[in-house]
Parts: structure tokens; C-alpha cells; sequence
């Protein structure tokens, strides 16, 4: 059985960070236009990409170009991929016309899951077009996956992990009809999510012209009876994607923060390399399923591997069911690189010793740590009050990066 690639998503340095050091073994980006997710703030831009290929190393790297293209944009599309050439693995795309314009400059492309590609048939087609790879349509069952990889031999992608879409493939219409933000131009403002009124209006009127009911009657309609699909996670059948023969493992969240990144892909490698050693069991799924469990999350599913949608398929509740929160705490104002101690200025929460806290930078990426003993110059405090400082032991961190405290929470029933 073949390792997969684990492909984690990166809205900046510190998730890009975070990834790499959960053991990704590949990375997507987006420069800011053209992609699924160019509203959101979580983009690199193009003077980045050096330091992008440099950071990576030997870490592939696919740059999304995957949202439709208008007939004034060609030309801006183009010079991005001129641009991206020299330090992308490949680019992920969706329209055909950016389909020829990676064919004109001899670049590699995947084929997002956004082209809705769901059988062998279209996967030999645009494998014949030039597509290195292929991101199979959510929808497709895990039997169907192993039989498109094995009628076409072309390598597959699959999400295995993250937020899913109601609509097909995620084309979704919904946010451009209420908001005027089109989710197919990467500006999904996500309506699904939300609660809906229900009102009933009566058309049926008496010979008078006066409404037979009047017709007053509303309902809130609760996100788990419409619109709002559960996230996927696929820790429990992470064995059966691999038999499968899926090249690619793709986590969702390039919205989400480094925290989620490194705790989700660090999952996932451990799950593929316990497949891998013969260790993968029943107790191994229990723990990592509660670690990702801590991070934001909906209710998780099996999303669509074992059957079409059906009513178990909708989430219960509008927020993350995440068993622990951030609270910002402050930031780092100094590290002292020979004694491993940080100074921290506080902003938001106080800080204690025995706290459990996280370091997020562009360059650090994540670092857990519980707090031991606090000090200020002599002191030594039994609490960092807002407006204070302190320092404490703290792994390699840097000036600027944000600090935050851990607070667990009880998961909800649905989780």
C-alpha cells in the first residue's frame, strides 16, 4: 500500500509553518486573486513566494487558480503563473481557460474538485489534456474512487478532512443571490450557516378579496434541518482511503488558524504512518479523533465515502463544537536565545503558572508549552495581570509573535 501525501492548506507564514512542522508533505496557497478563497485575507502575494519555496524545501507547493475566469482577466492570470513558475510544484485550476494557459507555459496542473469530475471517463479525458492529477468531486464513494484509480492509473486527490459544502462540488449560488459575492469567485460569505425565518404568506382569498387565513404564522429554522452540512473527518477510515489507492490526502481550512493546521495535519501523519507501521487501531483513532476534536469543528461526518446525503448529514449548531478556545493572552516582546526564556507583554487574559498556552509567529509556527514559574526582574509573581509584563521559560519564539491560553471546554452532545 502506497503513502498518500498529506496536503495541508496555508493561509500565511505561521499556518505554512505549522504545517511543515506537522509533517506535510505538501502545501496550497492562494496570491489573493483568482481563487476559492480570495475574500477571506488568507492569502500570500507574489513577492512571497521565494521565501514560500525556501521554507518548503522539498515540501511540494500547488498554488490555487481555481475560480472561473472572465474575459478581461486572462491576461492578469498569466502573468500569475509566469510569476509562480519558478517556485510552484504545480497549480490547481478549474477553467479551461486557465487549463491552456498552464498548457502554454508548460507548467503542471491539478484539476480542482471544483470541475465536479466524478468518474473514470472524465478523469482519462483531462488526464489526456495534460492534468498531472486529478481532485475527485466530494461527492464520489469510496468505491467509486478505488474504481476510477483503477480503470485510469492517474493520480487521485481527495479532501479528507475539513468544512463541506451543500452544494455540488461546492458551486454553490446562494451567497452571489443574497449577497452579490460569488462563492465560484472565491467570495463565499457562507448564508448556509446560518439560521433561517420561515414565514407563511396565504395567496387564497374569499369573494371579497380578504384572506382566507391571515397567514401570520414563522418558524426559525435551525441550520441542521437546511443548509449547514457537517465537516468532514476520515481518522476512522483513514486505511480504506489508502487501500483506495488516493495519492493525495487534502485537509480543508485555508481559512483557519495555525492552531487548526498543525493539530489536523499532524493527525492525519500519524494516522498514515501508523497504516504504514501496522499500528493503526481502534484506541489510536479514539485519541486523534478528540485531538482534532479541540480545534474549530462542526459535527464530523463520513461525508459522502459510504452513501449519498441523507438527513444525518446537516449539522445541530451554528458554532464550533471545538473542545478548547484561545484567549489572547499578549505578545512576545523579547526572547533571551541562551537562557530559553520569553518576555511577554500582557494584554487581554492573565497568565499563570501551569497554564496551558500557545506561541503563534510567521516563523514559529505553533508552540505548545505549560507555564512554569513567572518572573519580573525579582519578582516572582503568582499571576501576570493585564498591563504587565513577565517572562518564563518558552521554546525558541520571536518579537511580535501572539500569545495565547488554552481554555478547555465541554464538547457538546452532538460532537
Amino acid at each position: 500500500m502506497e503513502r498518500p501525501e498529506i496536503l495541508a492548506p496555508a493561509g500565511d507564514f505561521t499556518c505554512l509553518q505549522a504545517a511543515l512542522d506537522a509533517g506535510a508533505d505538501a502545501v496550497y496557497f492562494g496570491l489573493g486573486t483568482f481563487n476559492m478563497r480570495a475574500r477571506s485575507g488568507v492569502n500570500f502575494t507574489e513577492a512571497d513566494l521565494p521565501e514560500i519555496a525556501r521554507r518548503c524545501g522539498r515540501v511540494k507547493r500547488y498554488l490555487t487558480l481555481n475560480a472561473i475566469l472572465f474575459e478581461d482577466e486572462a491576461d492578469a492570470v498569466e502573468r500569475t503563473i509566469c510569476a509562480a513558475k519558478p517556485y510552484v510544484d504545480a497549480f490547481i485550476v478549474s477553467d479551461w481557460g486557465v487549463i491552456a494557459l498552464c498548457k502554454r507555459h508548460g507548467v503542471a496542473f491539478h484539476v480542482s474538485t471544483q470541475m465536479s469530475v466524478s468518474n473514470s471517463a472524465a478523469v482519462r479525458f483531462l488526464a489526456a489534456q495534460g492534468a498531472s492529477r486529478v481532485v475527485l468531486a466530494r461527492e464520489c464513494t469510496l468505491r467509486e474512487v478505488a474504481a476510477i484509480h483503477a480503470k485510469t492509473g492517474v493520480e487521485l486527490e481527495c479532501f479528507v478532512h475539513g468544512a463541506q459544502c451543500v452544494a455540488e462540488s461546492g458551486r454553490c449560488f446562494m451567497s452571489q443571490d443574497v449577497f452579490g459575492k460569488s462563492a465560484c469567485r472565491g467570495e463565499c460569505v457562507q448564508p448556509c450557516r446560518r439560521k433561517f425565518l420561515v414565514q407563511a404568506v396565504d395567496f387564497y382569498e374569499d369573494a371579497q378579496g380578504a384572506p382566507v387565513h391571515e397567514g401570520q404564522a414563522a418558524y426559525v429554522v435551525e441550520p441542521h434541518t437546511v443548509l449547514s452540512a457537517r465537516d468532514l473527518c476520515s481518522l476512522g477510515f483513514v486505511d480504506r482511503l489508502m487501500a483506495a489507492g488516493i495519492a493525495s490526502f487534502k485537509i480543508e481550512g485555508r481559512a483557519r488558524n495555525a492552531n487548526y493546521v498543525k493539530t489536523v495535519v499532524a493527525a492525519y501523519r500519524r494516522a498514515v504512518d501508523a497504516v504504514c507501521a501496522g499500528t493503526y487501531t481502534p484506541a489510536l483513532v479514539a485519541e486523534l479523533t478528540a485531538s482534532v476534536k479541540t480545534v474549530f469543528h462542526r459535527a464530523f461526518s463520513d461525508g459522502l465515502y459510504f452513501g449519498r446525503p441523507g438527513v444525518d448529514q446537516f449539522t445541530r449548531t451554528e458554532d464550533s463544537e471545538a473542545t478548547t478556545v484561545k484567549r489572547h493572552i499578549g505578545v512576545v516582546i523579547d526572547y533571551f536565545l541562551k537562557a530559553g526564556i520569553a518576555q511577554v507583554k500582557v494584554q487581554d487574559h492573565a497568565i499563570r503558572p501551569g497554564d496551558p498556552i500557545q506561541i503563534h509567529g510567521p516563523t514559529t509556527g505553533v508552540q505548545e508549552l505549560v507555564v512554569g514559574e513567572l518572573h519580573r526582574d525579582a519578582e516572582r509573581p503568582s499571576v501576570g495581570e493585564k498591563g504587565t509584563w513577565v517572562t518564563f521559560r518558552a521554546p525558541r519564539c520571536r518579537v511580535g509573535d501572539k500569545v495565547f491560553f488554552v481554555e478547555s471546554r465541554g464538547a457538546p452532545p452532538s460532537a
